[in-house]
C-alpha cells in the first residue's frame, strides 16, 4: 500500500486531469482545483509527440487525438504585400504517427472527460497557502475550507501559484528567451484553408492558421525584446496597447489582426520564458509540466512533457511507501527528458522568429532549398529525438 493516498492537485489543464487519471489508476485518491469556473476549451495548436503519444495510447485516448487532428497540411511564407516568398508540406499527423497538432481545448476535453467520474473537482476555486505538516499538507483554499492532503502537485502553469507558495518568487527559476507572444482567434479575412501563414521582419512574426476544428482563424503576434520588461504581469489591456505599438502598419495583415485583437474572446499574451530548477519537490510538495520544467512555446513540447510528467510522477508514487523515494525517483526519471527538450527551444525560437536581416533571408534560403521541415537545420530531427528520449516503463496493472 503506497504511504500517498490522496493528492491534491492545483491546475486542471492538460497536466492536472492527465495525472488524475494515472493516480486513479494506481488507486490513490485526486482532487484537482482551478481557479477557473469551467474547463477551458478552444486555445490554440499544440503537439503532442513521441513518448507523449505512448502514454495517451495507455490512457485509451490516442484515437481521439488522431481524430482532433488540426488537419493543417501547409505552411507558407509572404512578404508584407501578401506575396509568396517560400513554404513546406506540415501534416498535422506525419507519417510515422509519431506526432499530432490538435487544438489545446482539444486535448483537455479528451484527459479531463473520463476522470470526472472518479475525480473531486474544485472550479472556481484557488490555493492561498500551503502549511507543510508531519504527515500531510494542511491547504487553504480561496472559497473552500482547508483540507489535509498527503501530497500536492502544483500543475498550474508558468506562472505556478504552488510554485511561488512552496519555492518563493518565479525570477531565480526563470529563463527569459528574449520573446513576447501572442495568440488569439480572428475572422479569416485571407481566406485561409488548412494552412499557416507567416510574415516575418527581423525580431518581429505576424502568423494567421486556419482549422477546421475552430471558428475562425487564430493569429500569432510574436516579437524580440533584449530585456524583460514585465509586460506578460500587466493587464491585458496594457499588453495590447504594447502589440499595437509594435506592430501598427507593420505590412500584411497586422492592422486587420489588431483591429479583431480588440474584440478577441480568447486574448493570450505571455512572454517566452522556460523554468529551470535545481529540484521540483520540497517536502510534501511538488511540481509538473510547465510549473516545474516550462520548456516554452519554442520546443512545441510543453504538452508532451506534461502528459509524460504525469504518468511517471504517478508510477513512482504507487511504486515507493515513501514520498520522499517517490520523488526523488519522478525527477531523476524526468529530467534527463526535461533537459533535452528545453534545450531545443533556442532552435525553434530561431527557425520561428528570425532576429536579424541575415538569419531571415538564411531561413528563407533553406525553405526554397528544403520542401521538408525536417530537412531545415535539422531542428525536426532534434525534436523527434528529443520526444523520444524517455522510454516508458511496462504497464502496470491497475492498483499497482
Amino acid at each position: 500500500m503506497t504511504a500517498v493516498r490522496n493528492v491534491l492537485i492545483s491546475g486542471a489543464g492538460i497536466a492536472g486531469p492527465t495525472l488524475a487519471h494515472w493516480l486513479h489508476h494506481h488507486g490513490i485518491e485526486a482532487t484537482v482545483v482551478e481557479r477557473a469556473p469551467a474547463p477551458r476549451t478552444g486555445g490554440y495548436a499544440i503537439d503532442v509527440r513521441g513518448t507523449a503519444l505512448d502514454v495517451a495510447e495507455r490512457m485509451g485516448v490516442l484515437d481521439g487525438v488522431r481524430a482532433s487532428a488540426t488537419e493543417m497540411s501547409r505552411a507558407t511564407t509572404v512578404d508584407a504585400r501578401g506575396r509568396r516568398t517560400g513554404g513546406f508540406e506540415a501534416s498535422s499527423v506525419t507519417a510515422d504517427g509519431r506526432s499530432a497538432e490538435l487544438l489545446r481545448g482539444d486535448l483537455v476535453r479528451l484527459v479531463h472527460a473520463p476522470t470526472t467520474a472518479y475525480t473531486e473537482y474544485l472550479y472556481g476555486d484557488s490555493v492561498t497557502a500551503i502549511e507543510q505538516e508531519p504527515d500531510g499538507v494542511r491547504v487553504t483554499f480561496e472559497r473552500s475550507r482547508p483540507r489535509v492532503f498527503d501530497l500536492v502537485v502544483g500543475a498550474d502553469g508558468l506562472h505556478s501559484t504552488t510554485r511561488r507558495l512552496a519555492f518563493g518568487p518565479e525570477a531565480p527559476h526563470r529563463r527569459f528567451l528574449g520573446s513576447y507572444i501572442s495568440i488569439f482567434t480572428v475572422p479569416n479575412h485571407p481566406g485561409l484553408d488548412r494552412e499557416a501563414v507567416l510574415f516575418n521582419t527581423p525580431g518581429r512574426l505576424v502568423a494567421m492558421y486556419q482549422t477546421p476544428r475552430a471558428r475562425g482563424a487564430k493569429a500569432m503576434l510574436a516579437l524580440s525584446a533584449r530585456e524583460e520588461n514585465g509586460v506578460d504581469r500587466r493587464p491585458p489591456g496594457q499588453q495590447r496597447e504594447f502589440l499595437r505599438r509594435a506592430f501598427a502598419g507593420h505590412g500584411w495583415e497586422a492592422d486587420r489582426i489588431l483591429e479583431a485583437m480588440e474584440r478577441a474572446p480568447d486574448f493570450y499574451f505571455d512572454s517566452v520564458a522556460q523554468i529551470r530548477m535545481d529540484r521540483w519537490s520540497t517536502g510534501r510538495v511538488t511540481l509538473l509540466g510547465d510549473a516545474g520544467y516550462c520548456p516554452s512555446p519554442m520546443s512545441g513540447q510543453g504538452s508532451s512533457l506534461a502528459v509524460v510528467g504525469a504518468h511517471v510522477l504517478a508510477r513512482e508514487l504507487a511504486r515507493h511507501d515513501d514520498h520522499r523515494a517517490a520523488l526523488a525517483a519522478y525527477e531523476a526519471r524526468m529530467r534527463p527528458f526535461v533537459a533535452a527538450n528545453q534545450d531545443i527551444a533556442d532552435r525553434g525560437q530561431a527557425f520561428l522568429l528570425p532576429r536579424t536581416r541575415p538569419a531571415l533571408l538564411a531561413r528563407g534560403l533553406l525553405l526554397r532549398l528544403a520542401p521538408l521541415l525536417s530537412s531545415l537545420g535539422g531542428f525536426d530531427n532534434r525534436l523527434s529525438r528529443a520526444s523520444e528520449a524517455l522510454e516508458l516503463d511496462a504497464p502496470a496493472p491497475a492498483g499497482a
